[in-house]
Formats: C-alpha cells, sequence, structure tokens
C-alpha cells in the first residue's frame, strides 16, 4: 500500500528550485532591509521599526517564496491538504507576530517622546498610562483575532465552533458568570484609559499605605510603597472605591509640621522662626509658608505650620527637615516655650495647723 505522505514525481530540479528559492527569498529580504535602513537614517525616521519587525517579515517572505516554489513538487492528498492548512495558519500567525512588533515598536516611540521624569510630568504621565492601557487592549483583541482565525482554518474546529453556537444559551451563562471577575477588571481597564483617576508615578494613597503608581496593567496595577514594598491593586478598586490621589492635576503639596508648645510661649517668635527656616531650605518651592494656632488643648498650644513643594516626595523631606530646625531652636533658644505640667498644692486647713506647731517647737 503506498503511504499517504509519500512524494510523487518528485525530481531533483524540483528540490533545488525550492532551496534556491528559499536562498532567494533570504537575499532579497536582506537587501530590503538594508535600502529601508539607508532610508530611514537619511530621512531621520526613529529607527525602532525596522529592527522590529526584522523577522517577521523574513519568515513571511520565506513562507510565501515556499508556497510558490513548492507549485513543481506532487504530493499526496493528505500532504497537500495539511499544507493547505498548515501554510494558510503560519501565515496567520506570521502576520499577527508581525502587527505585535509593530504595536510594540509605535509603543516605544510614543513613550519616548513624553518625558515623565521631569518635574512638570503631568501631561506625559497621563500619554504613558493611556498608551500602556490602549496597548494591552489592543494586544487581548488581536491576540484573540489571530486565535480565531488560525482555528477557522481547521475544519474540524469550524464545525465544533458552529455546534457550540447554536447550543451556547446555558454554557454562554456559565463561562460569562465564571470569568466575571475578569471581565470586570477587563472593562475596568478600559475605562480607566479614558477617565483617568489613575496615572503612571502618581502619590495615592490606598489602604492606608503611601506609595506611587508603578505600572498598570489591563486587569490589575502595580503600586510601588514607599519602603519598596509592591501592592497590586485590581483596576476595578479605582472605580469602585475610595482612595487619596494627591497628583490629580498637579504634583505640587502642600505639606504640615506640627507644633505642641506651653501655652504663654511667644507665638509670633515661633512664627518667624518658623517662616525663616522654610525660606532657607533649598526644597520649599517659594509658594506657602505660614504658621498657625489650630487648637488650644489643657496644657499645650497646637500650631500647624503650612509649607509646599513641587511633588510628594521633596514635601515629606522639607517637612522632616523644618520639623528638626524647629525642635533644636525650640530646645536651644526657648526653653520656655516647651510643653511642661503644672500642678497647684493646695494644704487643708489642719496640715496648716499642724505645720504651724512645728515650726513652733522648731523655733
Amino acid at each position: 500500500m503506498q503511504s499517504d505522505i509519500s512524494l510523487h514525481h518528485v525530481t531533483p530540479i524540483a528540490a533545488i528550485f525550492i532551496a534556491i528559492s528559499v536562498a532567494v527569498a533570504f537575499l532579497l529580504h536582506w537587501l530590503a532591509y538594508w535600502i529601508a535602513t539607508r532610508v530611514v537614517r537619511r530621512m531621520k525616521f526613529d529607527p525602532v521599526i525596522l529592527p522590529a519587525i526584522y523577522h517577521p517579515t523574513r519568515w513571511i517572505v520565506v513562507l510565501m517564496t515556499l508556497a510558490a516554489g513548492i507549485q513543481p513538487l506532487t504530493f499526496s492528498d493528505r500532504i497537500e491538504a495539511i499544507w493547505a492548512i498548515g501554510s494558510k495558519m503560519l501565515f496567520i500567525l506570521l502576520v499577527g507576530w508581525l502587527i505585535f512588533a509593530s504595536m510594540r515598536a509605535f509603543r516605544t516611540i510614543l513613550e519616548r517622546r513624553s518625558d515623565i521624569t521631569v518635574e512638570d510630568n503631568l501631561k506625559a504621565r497621563r500619554q504613558h498610562t493611556r498608551i500602556r492601557i490602549l496597548y494591552r487592549v489592543a494586544q487581548c483583541i488581536i491576540g484573540f483575532l489571530i486565535l480565531s482565525l488560525m482555528l477557522i482554518m481547521i475544519p474540524g474546529v469550524r464545525t465544533v465552533g458552529v455546534t457550540l453556537m447554536a447550543s451556547a444559551g446555558l454554557a454562554g451563562l456559565a463561562v460569562g458568570a465564571a470569568a466575571q471577575p475578569a471581565l470586570k477588571n477587563l472593562i475596568a481597564g478600559i475605562q480607566m484609559a479614558f477617565s483617568e483617576p489613575i496615572r503612571l508615578d502618581d502619590v495615592v494613597i490606598i489602604e492606608g499605605e503611601w506609595g506611587r503608581i508603578e505600572d498598570i496593567k489591563l486587569t490589575y496595577v502595580v503600586v510601588r510603597i514607599w519602603d519598596d514594598r509592591r501592592m497590586v491593586v485590581p483596576v476595578s478598586y479605582f472605580l469602585e472605591k475610595p482612595f487619596q490621589n494627591w497628583t490629580t492635576k498637579t504634583s505640587d503639596l502642600l505639606g504640615t509640621v506640627f507644633l505642641y508648645v506651653d501655652p504663654a510661649a511667644d507665638v509670633e517668635r515661633i512664627r518667624t522662626r518658623f517662616i525663616e527656616a522654610v525660606k532657607a531650605n533649598g526644597r520649599w518651592d517659594g509658594r506657602v509658608a505660614m504658621l498657625q494656632v489650630t487648637d488650644h488643648k489643657t496644657d499645650a498650644l497646637e500650631l500647624r505650620g503650612l509649607l509646599s513643594a513641587r511633588n510628594a516626595g521633596i514635601a515629606f523631606d522639607l517637612r522632616c527637615e523644618v520639623r528638626e530646625a524647629m525642635t533644636h531652636f525650640l530646645r536651644t533658644e526657648m526653653p520656655e516655650a516647651l510643653v511642661r505640667s503644672r500642678q497647684r498644692i493646695e494644704a487643708d486647713q489642719g496640715f496648716e495647723q499642724l505645720l504651724t506647731r512645728r515650726s513652733a517647737v522648731a523655733g
């Protein structure tokens, strides 16, 4: 019995023709890439795209050349059927590879044009956030389409798909219920790209933790805590629960320094020294420096100092340094302003008579 995978009428000339065709494909691709590289250098385009698409385009050219060069060969019906399906699936896979590589290159180009390392980086952070979220949404959509097109090329899978589509009632409800958390986070990620409750490098307080938005995935967000821990939060959290965002409109921030002094302290002198300490610090941005009496407790006055800085990190350091300077000032120059406890002791009449008799005896 003749094997289904045997080759018929395969001549050496045909095999040599296939090998030459593949070699010519490599040569043509290399030549086209060399010319494109020179053109990009002369036109001063971004050189990121060509290296990104080099490998996908090379194998697409090889596959197309192989498909043309295989025509002189005669295969069995089974081999021809496998080649017809396999070549189409491989072509779809290579095109998907090319699309993903191009998307990655364009994302790199767009992110380079918006620098988030500068002080006033609100616009750049907004662009980076949208680019990353939309890039991952496009990845999911294109990946799903590529997988669907590859499966449709298989006749058996296509038939099963039609059958499942016809009886997808209860099965669809079950799958939808099981995938509800993932779908909710996916939709929340798309919504967050346009509503922008958070952006990359935003300063936030979540569950009592201070941190910065380090990365935004399609279904979750990575928050870098101040002590370098990482908190992973579902994106739906930022649309459903309250949280603090200190850099929604601008990175400028007001900081507070609380001081507790004796009620008899000279507040005006303390205020003058506080403003001097703030203005002498290079971290101050020149906007706000003031001291107010915010509360009068039983044994102390509460003084709240307000100061401003360019961002949350600088504001934290400024607060610590000014607090340290004011503590040193009160200890060395105004010790009378330090909080102290006062007690008044009143003796009753019997105790006073006893003291009087003892004084008389001693005299």
